[in-house]
This record gives structure tokens, C-alpha cells and sequence, in this order.
């Protein structure tokens, strides 16, 4: 059994996740966990033993020096800790990992395990997809939701999250999302979509998106420290690499009117909404 530490009792805890690798395009997803835990000052709790779930030729164990000097050997695998979000209600556990090379049903069995210790009914997993989108719009973020309690436990906001109608390949959360609904887990999940002409990581600008759901999601605010700047210069800095191309150039002019003449019939009232509730939790938090 997975040994824990650090953890009082939780109150009503929401799990937040995300996983490196195929569902983790521009490292999108996980850096919104990593924000999540210098955000909130998390704790560790566990993280789960690599040894049955990773290929280490496949993915590679990491030397790391400490500040001594001293050698040390980072070994991939799914870590797991816990926040207290100032003004918040409940507790949250922060999970985030590498997406396994194998036994993915083990794998999320234990991970269901490590909810059900913890007392999670509620889990939000976040991904990030390549996607025809164009680096100058909001990033969009497609969310859809399972369970007869997911509507109750979080602030959904009605007729935006669906079960899901996706068929064919997927991921380790596809896969841990069904063993949820397997558990009576209510889980609702989150994708960003990555232009892909602009892959590589970080992609903050798809962070910050990720982060804003999340937010709406647990009817709090997060600090966001440099992360706006940050997507502002990467959007910037992304301009720039276009001008430069005439192809790039007309290929994203291309992908804004198409990303336009979709949105045009949609009311921004919802959008304004949102904003307004970021701004009064803001005031209450601030």
C-alpha cells in the first residue's frame, strides 16, 4: 500500500491532475499543476512507485545535483500532494505525473485508491491537444463532465459540460476518467487546444486558459503572478516568428477568420459573466 505523510484530514477534497506526455501538448496541462502547487504552497503526500509503470529506456530517469553538489537520481513517475486554497471551502489534491508506458489499469487502479484514502468524489483532469488554432485568439477550451454529483460539486455552468461523444485513440486520462466513472468518481475534464504550428513548450498563453476554467470550476481565484506577462511575450514573441514567413503569416490569417466566422453567432454574455464572477471572488480574496 502507498505509505502517506503530511496529510491532516481533508475537507471535502477535489482532485486536480494532469500527466506529461500525449495529453500534454505545449506542457500545457502540467503547467497548470505546477502552478497550482507553488500557487497554493503544497504539501506532498505520495507518488506512486515507477518500477511496474515505466519503460526507463523509454522514459529515462534524470540526474540531478542538489545545492551541495551531490548526485541524485529523479525517477519518472506520478506525484501527489495537497493545498489548502486560501478562502476556500475545501481542500484540493494536486496529482501530476508522466503519462505510464504500461499497465495503465493497474496504474489507475492505484490512483483510485489513493482517492478513495484520501476521501476525493470529485477529480478535474486536465489535458492540451495540437489543434488548428491560431496563436492570436483565446485559446479554446473544451470541457465535458460525468456523473450524477460532478453538478453539485462543482460551478458548472449549464448546457457547457457534456458527456463526452469522442471516439478513437486516447490517453491516460481517457483512461483513468473511465475508471473514475468505474468508482463513482464525478470527474470533469478539461482540454486546451495548442496551435500546432507552435508545439513546443511552455505554451503559458494555453496554461493561463487551462487556469481560468479551473477557477471557474472551484469558484475561487488563483494568484497568476508573471503568467499573464508571460503569455503576452509568448504571443508576442510568436507574431514576430510569423511575420517573418509569408506562408505562416497567411496560414494564420487563414485560421483567424475561420476561428471568427465560428464564434460570430455565439452571445458574449456567458464571457462577460465569468469575467464579473473572477472580479467579485478577487475582491472577496483581495
Amino acid at each position: 500500500m502507498v505509505e502517506f505523510e503530511n496529510v491532516p484530514g481533508l475537507v471535502d477534497p477535489v482532485l486536480v491532475a494532469a500527466f506529461e506526455g500525449w495529453n500534454d501538448a505545449g506542457e500545457a496541462a502540467s503547467g497548470v499543476i505546477g502552478h497550482l502547487e507553488s500557487a497554493w504552497g503544497a504539501v506532498p503526500v505520495t507518488e506512486l512507485d515507477p518500477e511496474d509503470y515505466y519503460d526507463f529506456q523509454v522514459t529515462r530517469p534524470v540526474v540531478e545535483l542538489t545545492d551541495d553538489g551531490e548526485r541524485s537520481i529523479a525517477w519518472p513517475t506520478t506525484r501527489i500532494s495537497w493545498a489548502r486554497p486560501p478562502g476556500a471551502a475545501r481542500d484540493v489534491v494536486l496529482v501530476r505525473g508522466i503519462e505510464p508506458n504500461m499497465r495503465w489499469r493497474s496504474f489507475c487502479a492505484e490512483l483510485i485508491g489513493v482517492m478513495d484514502r484520501l476521501g476525493v468524489s470529485t477529480a478535474v483532469l486536465i489535458g492540451a491537444l495540437l489543434a488548428d488554432a491560431p496563436h492570436t485568439r483565446p485559446v479554446p477550451v473544451s470541457g465535458t463532465a460525468s456523473g450524477d454529483g460532478v453538478s453539485g460539486a462543482l460551478h458548472l455552468e449549464p448546457g457547457r459540460y457534456e458527456p463526452s461523444r469522442y471516439e478513437g485513440p486516447t490517453g491516460i486520462l481517457g483512461v483513468l476518467q473511465d475508471a473514475c466513472d468505474k468508482a463513482d468518481v464525478d470527474t470533469v475534464s478539461l482540454w486546451a487546444s495548442v496551435p500546432h504550428y507552435v508545439a513546443q513548450p511552455p505554451s503559458p498563453k494555453a496554461t493561463l486558459a487551462l487556469l481560468r476554467r479551473v477557477e471557474d470550476l472551484l469558484g475561487l481565484t488563483v494568484p497568476l503572478g508573471e503568467l499573464p506577462e508571460e503569455a503576452r511575450a509568448w504571443e508576442h514573441g510568436v507574431n514576430e516568428l510569423a511575420e517573418q514567413d509569408t506562408e505562416v503569416a497567411e496560414y494564420v490569417r487563414s485560421l483567424e477568420e475561420q476561428k471568427d466566422a465560428a464564434d460570430l453567432p455565439e452571445a458574449s454574455g456567458d464571457a462577460i459573466a465569468r469575467e464579473f464572477e473572477r472580479y467579485l471572488r478577487g475582491r472577496e480574496t483581495g
